[in-house]
């Protein structure tokens, strides 16, 4: 573990078109004390020759590795961990961007503030037309409210090594896919340590304006799944199976009407 460096850890899957701003965003950071780790996950398209262009480019701060097959992001993010060297582990997708500043205003904060092994930012949303909304994310989210929904944006985030050394990495279950940080936070919190969210906007998501893409009944099952996870591991009040129903009914939606209120929760305020 090397002092005040960070490990940013990126799973890449087909996103040969997005990889290459993601990874500026990198390279621009005013924070310059970081290596990058990149896991190819069984791209089909030429997602392993964009990475290895910048690994060989910058050798000395990019690392890539590849599976053989496609895992899924729980294992491709555990394998970039284990070749990780730094005090602090940040996150960042292969189809995103983040402000420039952004490990330099999360590192401040986790060197000022020990209390904290996490601290994520909220999130504007975009596509090919531009912006179109938000996250709204407490800013000391409580064990208590896990149940109601992830208490940090993923993405954006910068954790402790030693949190995500205590909790064993992200955990392995087809369970757990597309929920794989939700029931990390889980583990974290069960173990006492907190986080923060940033209120400013560091990080910018690509996703799909209307999300039907993204709505597989299987993950909301899977959601349902991690949040009765919440109530056990955390010893919540029985009553909170409430909201463990939630995705599940927000799952059998109309599209029309999970698109209407989609747009709603993100819309700029």
């Amino acid at each position: 573990m090397v002092k005040n460096l960070v490990s940013v850890i990126m799973g890449i899957y087909n996103c040969a078109d997005t990889l290459p701003e993601a990874i500026e965003c990198i390279l621009n950071q005013t924070y310059t004390n970081w290596e990058l780790i990149m896991c190819d996950d069984g791209s089909t398209d030429d997602t392993y020759n964009v990475a290895k262009k910048y690994m060989d480019k910058y050798p000395d701060k990019i690392m890539l590795i590849r599976n053989k097959k496609n895992l899924g992001l729980n294992e491709t993010l555990n394998n970039c961990l284990q070749e990780s060297h730094g005090e602090f582990i940040a996150r960042m997708d292969g189809d995103d961007l983040c402000s420039p500043n952004r490990f330099e205003k999360e590192i401040e904060m986790l060197n000022q503030h020990p209390e904290f092994a996490i601290v994520s930012s909220n999130m504007v949303y975009f596509d090919e037309h531009g912006v179109f909304g938000r996250s709204y994310l407490k800013e000391y989210p409580q064990a208590k409210d896990i149940v109601k929904g992830t208490p940090h944006c993923h993405a954006p985030c910068m954790v402790r090594r030693e949190a995500y050394d205590a909790v064993g990495g992200y955990s392995v279950d087809r369970r757990l896919l597309r929920a794989e940080d939700y029931d990390l936070w889980i583990k974290m919190y069960a173990k006492g340590y907190r986080g923060y969210n940033l209120s400013e906007t560091l990080y910018s998501m690509r996703d799909d304006r209307n999300a039907t893409g993204r709505r597989k009944f299987k993950y909301r099952l899977n959601e349902a799944y991690v949040r009765v996870r919440a109530i056990k591991i955390l010893e919540l009040k029985k009553y909170n199976i409430l909201y463990a129903i939630k995705p599940v009914i927000v799952g059998l939606m109309p599209v029309s009407l999970y698109n209407i209120l989609h747009r709603e929760r993100l819309k700029q305020k």
